[in-house]
């Protein structure tokens, strides 16, 4: 389990909106950089970093793969279609 950090912050009014202050440390501990994500989970308001869809996907199934090298793959990797055909105007 990760260590757990807790820090008072106060709520500050920022135009119509408003925001929370987030410490360096804390920021470089868990990567928030430009945009991130927010959650509400339960009672809890959780910010991550925003993800690109599929991060971390090819290391997963790399690791998947060095664990158990007989896996098949459910779909092959080039399924084709009937747009690869040659198309005719």
């Amino acid at each position: 389990m990760k260590k757990s950090n807790s820090v008072t912050a106060e709520i500050v009014r920022i135009g119509n909106s408003h925001g929370v202050r987030i410490p360096k440390a804390i920021r470089e501990q868990v990567g928030l950089t430009g945009t991130v994500t927010l959650t509400v989970t339960d009672d809890a308001l959780v910010i991550r970093a925003k993800r690109k869809p599929r991060e971390g996907w090819a290391e997963a199934f790399a690791q998947a793969l060095k664990e158990d090298p007989e896996q098949e793959l459910l779909l092959p990797d080039d399924m084709g279609t009937v747009y690869d055909e040659d198309w005719t105007w």
